[in-house]
């Protein structure tokens, strides 16, 4: 073992048991554990066909889109909370700075959790902003140059895509006082206080919504700010930013269409195929061109964007496919960053070529970053591949063999620079020296997890999983 990978393991003399605090790790790990217990217990005792249930005067609801993301988001962070608590032994800055990341963390879940809950779409846009300003402290404790910069750079960018859904916002209330109405921003009754013609104000609003909201999914042509803070902010932050918030930007996405799904949006799914594509586009140049594993990751995540945006443009057909890549993403995404920030606490570095051989010194995350990797390309037995010919059928049945033929080339563009990329990296031939070294089985359990989760939906999905898909598919237009 080298001098380095000795600096980045071994505890200092800072990491005593007073400045780690030992017990907040635990703590964490216990909140995450109860919290998804509570979805689990409500998934389970409550009738799919008892939804939506209303609560606080209607404030806030569980549908079948708030219960499948309330599932999704706390069993990923539960994973995020025993990384960092496995983390605190060997890494003296996480174990100096537990208690205010674990704090923000929390307040980030609970921003979370009520957003996707939210039955304003006021409401749902302020719990964004919340989790932005309470993810920038997170991001500006990383080990870049320069992380206070890339906070900043986050906070703008998230400002200003949440400007313009404001703006929108803005647009739908001129349209309705144009038609002598009254808006309601409450999401069992915006749909019939809209005026039903529509006219060019009520247009734009959708429009602005969604563009600000795509650029929150990191997709061009304001996804600037994705790579630069993935690849800055501590790798339980990446985690939190890629596979948690961006969740919360899908649900607003979805709660969009499932308002306005009465409505002509044909003008809608131009934008989002237009950003979609765009965003492949881009991802699969920036791919060709990363030379470092996290940064690569970070746009990977560009192109699962713009699959997303594409088959929501197509709507029925692929409204299914949607739903399951999305599911199958937070899970992809987490198990990748994840198991970056262990590479990255052995070897001291993201760049690809100061790895070689990774699966001979790091056995367990070897393999596992290896099948995130197939996992993150569409490879089966995971849900992602089932999820992608999904969207691909919908692409064909709507005919539209030009956004099929880009989406396709793009994907397999991606796939082959990832390739080049990773497999030396894992496979290569190691120069390093000394026995190799093995993952405690605390750190290892919420991985093995995701990859279980990710067969699942590719082989098997539960009836009751199925049915909470569909439900969700169908409220946004599918069949």
């Amino acid at each position: 073992m080298s001098h380095v990978d000795a600096a980045v393991i071994a505890p200092g003399p800072a990491a005593n048991p007073d400045e780690r605090q030992d017990w907040v790790g635990p703590a964490l790990v216990a909140l995450a554990l109860i919290n998804l217990f509570i979805c689990i217990a409500v998934f389970i005792r409550t009738p799919l066909t008892a939804l939506p249930l209303y609560f606080a005067q209607r404030y806030f609801v569980l549908d079948a889109t708030s219960l499948l993301f309330l599932l999704v988001i706390n069993a990923v962070f539960l994973g995020i909370s025993v990384y960092m608590s496995s983390r605190i032994s060997t890494s003296r800055t996480l174990a100096q700075n537990l208690k205010p990341r674990a704090i923000l963390s929390v307040m980030f879940m609970l921003a979370m959790n009520l957003g996707v809950m939210s039955n304003n779409l006021l409401m749902l846009w302020a719990f964004i902003e919340l989790t932005t300003l309470c993810a920038a402290p997170l991001v500006a404790q990383g080990d870049s140059l320069a992380p206070r910069h890339v906070a900043w750079h986050y906070l703008l960018y998230s400002s200003m895509s949440l400007a313009f859904t404001f703006l929108g916002f803005m647009c739908l209330t001129r349209s309705a006082q144009l038609h002598g109405l009254e808006l309601s921003f409450a999401l069992d009754q915006l749909a019939t206080t809209l005026p039903a013609g529509g006219d060019s104000w009520q247009r734009l609003g959708l429009a602005l919504m969604l563009f600000g909201l795509g650029s929150k999914l990191g997709l061009a042509p304001l996804y600037g700010w994705l790579p630069a803070t993935y690849e800055a902010a501590p790798t339980s932050t990446s985690a939190l930013l890629a596979a948690v918030q961006f969740n919360i930007s899908v649900v607003a996405v979805f709660r969009i269409l499932q308002i306005f799904r009465a409505h002509d949006t044909g003008f809608v799914s131009q934008e989002l195929l237009i950003m979609g594509c765009l965003s492949l586009t881009v991802a699969a140049v920036q791919v060709m061109a990363a030379r470092n594993y996290k940064r690569l990751i970070a746009y990977a995540c560009v192109s699962s964007s713009g699959v997303i945006a594409i088959g929501l443009s197509v709507g029925k057909a692929a409204a299914y496919g949607v739903v399951l890549y999305v599911v199958s993403n937070a899970f992809v995404k987490a198990l990748l960053f994840l198991t970056a920030g262990r590479l990255r606490a052995v070897y001291g570095t993201n760049a690809t070529a100061a790895l070689s051989g990774v699966i001979h010194v790091l056995p367990f995350s070897g393999v596992l970053f290896a099948v995130g990797t197939f996992a993150l390309l569409g490879f089966p037995p995971f849900g992602g591949f089932i999820a992608e010919m999904l969207i691909l059928s919908g692409i064909v049945q709507s005919g539209n063999l030009i956004a099929f033929t880009l989406m396709c080339t793009m994907l397999t563009i991606i796939f082959v620079a990832t390739g080049r990329s990773i497999f030396p990296m894992l496979w290569g031939t190691s120069e390093r020296q000394g026995p190799a070294i093995h993952e405690t089985w605390v750190s290892a359990l919420p991985k093995l997890g995701f990859v279980s989760v990710l067969i699942l939906l590719g082989v098997f999905t539960p009836a009751p999983i199925g049915r909470l898909l569909l439900l969700v598919a169908q409220s946004i237009g599918g069949q």
